[in-house]
């Protein structure tokens, strides 16, 4: 299973990183695949992305809805929180998993060897104060003279846009570079701190920093997807604690908000009590751990 989840990482990468004709346009797609939410954390600017970033839109919604409604135009973004809702209620952070192409270069790093560290678990709450001030009340309440907000999460912090987006732009377009401040040099600062991190510990951009992630966490107790402990076979063990990229310990917390069944645990578990499970039917079904009896003695 772990050979297919690196597959279809491998291809939600190239479908919403599929536009190279970059090199000769040096510019940004703007065809209408640019019109589809990207379930995964993969910068609008890119590029080479097809698709919108949900979390840049949901900002952009923050940041435009007052001066949208003092104008009479009654929308409410609804394709943009629809889009994410309708991501997050059917597989939660499962996409953090399988289909994030940050969540990919994270893991990737993380391959390089080095002394490996576990993050502190209290970490995991500053994503939620960031999705919470930097996604949403921000954008929405601090605007400019023609009262439209900024996407702060997007402009001052977020790694991926600078590796997807603000690195290659200076390539493809030099005169870029004579614009360059203290802003792209803190962006870059926290672009350089998430790889030195993702070398020495699992995910730690996801865990401790990722507002789309925050949001997605928010379905885990009811999406459609998810995996499913059974307290009768489950022994506590604990094989399931050291192989969590996040963190979890499954058999003690089976709907962790960081979980994002990427399946680790329950290929190491020997006696099937974790199952992934679609709406409650089990899709995924390991052998059972049999003890090896003893062999007579000659």
């Amino acid at each position: 299973m772990d050979v297919i989840r690196k597959w279809v990482q491998a291809l939600f990468f190239l479908i919403t990183n599929g536009y190279w004709n970059f090199p000769v346009t040096r510019g940004i797609y703007q065809g209408p695949l640019k019109a589809i939410c990207s379930p995964g954390l993969n910068c609008f600017s890119c590029p080479a992305a097809t698709s919108y970033c949900p979390l840049g839109s949901l900002q952009q919604l923050m940041a435009g809805i007052r001066l949208a409604l003092e104008n009479g135009q009654l929308y409410a973004g609804f394709y943009v929180v629809g889009a994410m809702g309708t991501i997050g209620g059917f597989v939660g952070r499962m996409v953090c998993g399988w289909a994030c192409p940050f969540g990919l270069f994270q893991e990737l790093l993380h391959k390089i060897p080095s002394q490996k560290f576990g993050i502190w678990r209290s970490l995991r709450y500053i994503k939620y104060g960031l999705l919470l001030f930097m996604v949403i009340l921000l954008p929405l309440f601090v605007v400019d003279a023609h009262g439209f907000g900024q996407t702060w999460f997007c402009k001052y912090l977020c790694p991926a846009g600078t590796l997807e987006a603000g690195l290659p732009l200076l390539i493809l377009r030099p005169g870029l570079r004579e614009s360059l401040g203290l802003l792209f040099i803190i962006k870059l600062f926290f672009l350089i701190l998430f790889i030195v991190w993702s070398v020495l510990a699992s995910r730690p951009f996801c865990r401790t920093a990722c507002p789309l992630g925050a949001f997605y966490a928010l379905f885990s107790k009811v999406k459609l997807v998810k995996l499913q402990l059974d307290p009768e076979k489950c022994t506590h063990c604990r094989a399931c604690h050291g192989v969590c990229p996040m963190g979890v310990s499954f058999d003690e917390s089976p709907d962790d908000m960081e979980c994002i069944s990427c399946l680790a645990c329950s290929k190491a578990c020997n006696f099937n009590a974790i199952s992934l499970e679609i709406g409650g039917i089990p899709v995924t079904n390991q052998p059972t751990f049999q003890p090896k009896k003893a062999q007579p003695q000659q």
